[in-house]
C-alpha cells in the first residue's frame, strides 16, 4: 500500500524542478547541507552556480534518503552517495529484468 508521501514522490518526476531554496524548504535542510551533497556528487543540479541551480523532482527523495542514512545509520555523505548510486542501479536492473520477462 502506498503512503501519501510515496504518491507525492511519484508526481515529482524529472520534469519538475526545484531551485536551491525550494529544495531546502521542501526537505527542511539548510543550503549548506545541500551544497555539500552537490560537492559529494549526491545531487547533480543544472546550472553553474548555487543561485542558478535547478534540481529535478527526484532530488528531493535523494536528499531525504541521504538524511535518513546520516541520521539513523551514521553514514557520511560520501557513503550516502554510494548507497544511492547502488539503489539507482538496482532499480535500473529490476526495470530491465521486468522488460525481459
Amino acid at each position: 500500500m502506498k503512503t501519501p508521501v510515496d504518491e507525492i514522490m511519484e508526481i515529482l518526476d524529472e520534469e519538475f524542478e526545484f531551485s536551491l531554496g525550494e529544495l531546502c524548504r521542501a526537505s527542511a535542510t539548510p543550503a549548506e547541507t545541500i551544497i555539500e551533497m552537490v560537492e559529494e556528487g549526491l545531487l547533480e543540479p543544472r546550472g553553474p552556480t548555487p543561485p542558478e541551480w535547478r534540481f529535478s523532482g527526484p532530488s528531493l527523495r535523494r536528499v531525504q534518503v541521504a538524511l535518513h542514512l546520516q541520521r539513523d545509520l551514521h553514514v557520511n555523505l560520501a557513503g550516502a552517495a554510494l548507497v544511492l548510486d547502488l539503489l539507482d542501479e538496482i532499480a535500473r536492473l529490476r526495470e530491465r529484468l521486468a522488460r525481459l520477462e
